[in-house]
């Protein structure tokens, strides 16, 4: 097994997360000096001119990132014709954001109840949302809120006039009814 191609596939797995040194070394099981020498071969392969990602050292971990002098492409792949358009999940986490702003990401994956930021960055990209400070939680994650973008899109004046969600009264189920059934057991 070359190990240099599991911490390639480790650093795509880790996506936004990144990984520190340390864990690469208890992962892999090797120490600061081999992890240090695969992430230099692995490095200097992503800097190559054919290469469109490079890994970087960004908050105390290394992740995969896009290489900044193709950025003018990745900004057409965001504001091409057929990206105009909101997907039901861009439309979901915008809905939520709308809602409880200011939120974490994690607060929006807790909702949508799957990972929720690639969405997030194209919401960003697009202008409908902005990062709108920090959390006072562990790790200080990041805040986002609606932006007037979002509103000119939605033809809205301000953020109150977001029509209000009424949850339909579903019948309450009294605690006697979990335990009683219609089935009996047989004597």
């Amino acid at each position: 097994m070359k190990k240099e191609a599991v911490l390639e596939g480790i650093l795509f797995v880790v996506g936004d997360e990144g990984i520190t040194l340390q864990n690469i070394c208890d992962i892999l099981e090797i120490d600061m000096e081999e992890a240090k020498s695969l992430l230099k071969k692995l490095r200097e392969e992503y800097e190559k001119e054919n290469r469109g990602i490079r890994i970087s050292f960004l908050g105390e971990t290394f992740k995969f990132t896009t290489k900044k002098e193709h950025k003018d492409y990745y900004q057409k792949l965001i504001t091409t014709h057929g990206s105009n358009t909101l997907s039901q999940a861009a439309l979901e986490t915008l809905a939520i954001i709308a809602y409880n702003q200011p939120i974490t990401r994690v607060e929006v994956d807790e909702a949508r109840g799957i990972a929720s930021m690639n969405m997030i960055r194209k919401l960003v990209a697009k202008d409908l949302i902005k990062v709108a400070g920090k959390s006072n939680l562990p790790g200080k994650p990041n805040l986002y809120r609606t932006t007037s973008t979002f509103l000119d899109y939605f033809g809205l004046a301000t953020i109150e006039d977001l029509p209000a969600i009424t949850m339909e009264d579903k019948e309450v189920v009294s605690e006697q009814d979990l335990f009683t059934s219609i089935y009996k057991e047989e004597e």
